[in-house]
């Protein structure tokens, strides 16, 4: 909202009547904002690591993977999740934890979608307990970690 805000704010001081048809239909060409409007617009797309990613995290990986019980040499809790996670070597398959923008890439996503022993790693799906009917992830909510490796997996 505060990016359309900016957008209009912009446009209308350029020319008000086209600020106002634009406020009317909610849209803005991409040629009549400013560039740093366009990329403000952009990142609120892009899903947080804080706000978004971290709190899937604490419900149902960070009880495992915690400073005193690192299990597979994972750390996930607030402030250590993206030094632990991107550009990380895995520990369990011969491929990164996450690759910043390739989703498939990222050993992660295949322990969360159950792919990862054909990726070539090991251990149970992730979170533990999900094969048997436990905690595993909604659809959406892998989507949303895929979707902020699809954005370069930011420290956001």
């Amino acid at each position: 909202m505060l990016a359309a805000g900016l957008l209009l704010t912009a446009c209308a001081e350029d020319d008000p009547g086209t600020a106002a048809s634009h406020a009317a239909t909610g849209q803005m060409p991409a040629g009549d904002a400013p560039a740093a409007a366009r990329s403000e617009a952009a990142a609120a797309d892009t899903p947080s690591l804080a706000f978004d990613i971290q709190p899937v995290l604490d419900v149902h990986c960070v009880q495992c993977h915690l400073y005193e019980s690192q299990q597979g040499g994972l750390m996930l809790e607030q402030g250590e999740a993206h030094a632990e996670l991107v550009d990380a070597p895995s520990t369990q398959a011969p491929m990164p934890r996450v690759v910043p923008g390739d989703p498939d890439a990222s050993y992660l996503m295949h322990k969360l979608r159950g792919t990862h022993l054909q990726a070539g790693g090991s251990g149970l799906r992730m979170p533990f307990g999900g094969e048997a009917g436990g905690s595993t992830l909604g659809a959406a909510q892998i989507e949303l970690i895929a979707d902020w490796i699809r954005a370069g997996a930011p420290d956001n």
